[in-house]
């Protein structure tokens, strides 16, 4: 695992951001951090925590995607956090029911470095617009090293057998994303943890200007 601080200057609010798959600082850099110190937390070619998370007076957890599943496996090791917000994923990310069913993500898997070079982020997206926005601040990571990222995360899925106990406080759910369905979403999710649905793709990072108002939806 990497870490990469998007924003510290000895404020009194933390924000741990744990990114999705293959991603890396460099789309996440223009939102703004306002009072909030801001700690990024990326790929998951193992998931050691990389650094030791400091105190704050306030600290929120902010979860996307693959980092639902690697936060939530490292919850012991995490400080209690004032809030802790699940966006468009969920602890079972590769499941028919809760998650990316499995042969679509089987296909992904196979075809990962293809996917890389443009369909993947193409996908991620609800609209053209936000895709060519994205291209003008893409991952910079190795593609190869995001390729390895997944199987890894895979074998990890595979190996665990997790009975979800309530940790998340909220989850916030896009209506059109096109890599973890809303519906699989939504089946987890209203078991036992309150939801938003919000007018998006599975980015949905440039709905917004700053850190605050995610930690706020």
């Amino acid at each position: 695992m990497q870490y990469k601080w998007l924003c510290k200057e000895n404020n009194k609010k933390l924000i741990v951001f744990f990114a999705g798959w293959s991603f890396d600082a460099k789309p996440f850099e223009y939102l703004k951090s306002n009072d909030c110190d801001v700690l990024m937390l990326y790929d998951y070619n193992n998931i050691e925590l990389p650094i030791q998370i400091p105190n704050y007076q306030e600290s929120y957890l902010l979860a996307w995607s693959m980092g639902v599943f690697v936060a939530y496996l490292l919850k012991d090791k995490l400080p209690n956090f004032n809030k802790k917000i699940a966006i468009n994923g969920t602890v079972l990310p590769v499941n028919d029911e809760f998650g990316i069913p499995i042969k679509p993500f089987l296909l992904t898997l196979k075809h990962a470095k293809i996917g890389l070079e443009k369909k993947f982020y193409e996908n991620i997206f609800e609209k053209r617009e936000e895709f060519e926005r994205y291209e003008k601040t893409p991952v910079k990571r190795d593609i190869d090293n995001r390729v390895s990222e997944l199987n890894n995360l895979y074998k990890l899925i595979k190996s665990q057998n997790i009975q979800y106990s309530q940790y998340f406080d909220k989850a916030i759910i896009s209506n059109n994303d096109k890599i973890i369905p809303t519906k699989n979403q939504i089946n987890f999710w209203q078991q036992n943890t309150e939801y938003k649905i919000v007018e998006s793709g599975h980015f949905p990072y440039y709905n917004f200007e700053n850190w605050n108002e995610l930690i706020c939806l």
